[in-house]
């Protein structure tokens, strides 16, 4: 691997970061000596990328660095490609527009125009055999999601008894044939996990729950015994 390739790769995988990475982590993830991490990590920053930390500490890549024109391997692109017609299939309407134009951008601000090659990727996500209901509430629950508020729901449950919530929503998971909100719900004080089929009614609060979303997942990850994704 030339060295160019390896300051490339190791600037993957510090993107790929949210919290201070070890070099010893660093140097297992590209087949490397830590001895080698602390050298490319040096020479990253006198080319002037804003990497934060120090041996034995760990090291971390600001956001906001200007990236290099796109490129992407093989197998990134096939990556993006089957990703994106996935949630085409199963998003709701804004999500599968959303997906599209991302891969129309992603084609054409590489240095070579993309756009026929990944046409003729040839990885499809078929639809499943179990296909969910589309729901009109799916960019509600998304919105309020990204901007931490309250929702305010009639809900069905599975024996048809109905009640009206206060949730705070931290998370919604696709799953085959249905979609699931996962919350703090007001009523029962704690987390619930909601069939988004059976929300018979749903509006937006526009008020924002008192905890961060990243908090509540935490509490959320330890009480479903799930382990914290880094």
């Amino acid at each position: 691997m030339s060295r160019t390739a390896r300051l490339f790769m190791l600037m993957d995988a510090l993107r790929a970061q949210r919290r201070p990475v070890t070099a010893a982590r660093l140097a297992g993830e590209l087949g490397v000596s830590m001895r080698t991490v602390y050298r490319d990590i040096q020479t990253l920053v006198e080319l002037g990328a804003p990497v934060d930390g120090e041996a034995g500490i760990g090291y971390l890549l600001r956001a906001g660095f200007f990236l290099p024109p796109l490129v992407f391997d093989e197998d990134e692109l096939e990556a993006l490609v089957l990703g994106a017609r996935w949630v085409q299939g199963q998003g709701d309407a804004a999500l599968a527009r959303a997906a599209a134009t991302a891969l129309a951008k992603i084609a054409t601000a590489s240095p070579r125009d993309l756009r026929d090659k990944m046409a003729e990727t040839g990885l499809w996500a078929p639809p499943l055999r179990k296909a969910a209901e589309q729901t009109a509430g799916l960019r509600a629950i998304r919105e309020a999601i990204r901007r931490e508020h309250k929702l305010e729901m009639t809900y069905v449950d599975e024996a048809g008894a109905t009640t009206e919530r206060v949730v705070w929503p931290i998370g919604l998971a696709f799953f085959e044939g249905k979609r699931l909100l996962a919350a703090w719900c007001e009523l029962r004080n704690g987390f619930r996990h909601f069939r988004v089929d059976r929300i018979a009614a749903l509006g937006a609060t526009r008020v924002p729950y008192p905890t961060r979303r990243v908090v509540l997942v935490k509490a959320w990850q330890r009480e479903q015994n799930i382990p914290e994704q880094r």
